[in-house]
């Protein structure tokens, strides 16, 4: 691989608290190896137009605690295009940048593989708040949305137990159901439904429900992964069969934002200083990932033909919790 002396960063999907972080450790890692650093906003959108510009220290101070992304996202479809990809790599070929790290999810690092197969260098860093990308034990952003789900049911619960209500709680997770199952336990859930795992209405939800009331509880909380869906008509199906009130909450987009905790924040900085480590060393096509509490990194081919699937163990605790 040639010397590489200037790299660039984007980030790329659905934004991530923590992004901020792992760009301030590319920038400063970056320019403490002596590299020239470029921020292209608006991820591979921002690249194929030439939306560059370079970074220093100051283009990084005052955002560790910020949410969301400074270099902004976007969704590419030109990017997925054979054309477009030929396009981003004469760009990067324009602005002298030798390699680039790509902070995002699997759909950002397929973009990553694509720019490596056609000889630009890439390292990608897992962000995401679903916690999916399955070479990876954790992603970031996971924490700081699971906190801010937490921080969401708590409430829910406050009036819910006035009311004595059902509270069916739709959470964040298509395909995943790290964020439901993790918050249910945390939270105390009834039932927690994943798209992981196939589930009986009356036999998953209605009886740890009515043996609940039961025992005397004066509120429920079922909590629904996105993927599932259907959170409105669920808590419709609840009152109905049980005569228990029951009310929806879909807690959408307010999972992505806020101040990212403290171990998203020192993760995202180990992980983007680590990715220009590789780069100051001629090492590029990789993802980075946190297996073990190590930060380590594999191929990136390797990586997106890996795996991952919800903790059984973790099922099986909170079913034994909610009991």
């Amino acid at each position: 691989m040639a010397e590489i002396k200037t790299i660039g960063v984007l980030t790329s999907g659905g934004d991530a608290p923590g992004m901020n972080a792992a760009i301030r450790a590319v920038v400063r890692a970056g320019i403490h190896y002596g590299l020239k650093v470029m921020g292209i906003r608006k991820g591979y959108n921002g690249l194929i137009n030439g939306d560059i510009f370079e970074m220093n220290l100051r283009s990084v101070s005052d955002i560790l605690h910020r949410g969301g992304t400074i270099l902004q996202t976007a969704r590419s479809a030109e990017f997925a295009t054979e054309a477009g990809l030929n396009k981003a790599v004469t760009i990067t070929k324009i602005f002298g940048i030798d390699g680039i790290v790509v902070i995002g999810g699997d759909g950002s690092f397929r973009g990553a593989r694509d720019l490596s197969n056609l000889g630009v260098p890439t390292v990608g860093i897992p962000g995401t708040i679903d916690n999916d990308i399955a070479c990876s034990d954790y992603t970031i952003g996971f924490d700081t949305a699971l906190n801010t789900v937490k921080d969401a049911i708590d409430k829910i619960r406050d009036t819910a137990t006035s009311h004595e209500r059902c509270s069916v709680i739709e959470v964040m997770g298509r395909h995943a159901g790290y964020i439901a199952i993790h918050a249910g336990i945390a939270t105390g859930a009834e039932a927690i439904i994943i798209p992981e795992k196939e589930f009986d209405f009356h036999r998953d939800i209605i009886k740890p429900i009515i043996e609940g009331k039961h025992r005397g509880k004066k509120h429920d909380i079922v909590i629904l992964a996105e993927g599932i869906g259907g959170a409105v008509e669920m808590a419709k199906k609840i009152q109905a069969e049980t005569g228990i009130e029951a009310r929806a909450t879909i807690l959408g987009h307010i999972q992505r934002g806020g101040s990212p905790t403290v171990m998203d924040r020192v993760i995202a900085s180990q992980m983007g200083a680590k990715a220009v480590q590789l780069l100051k060393d001629g090492i590029g096509n990789r993802v980075i990932a946190m297996k073990d509490n190590k930060i380590v990194d594999f191929d990136i081919v390797e990586a997106l033909n890996m795996t991952k699937t919800v903790d059984q163990d973790m099922v099986e605790l909170a079913k034994i919790l909610a009991m």
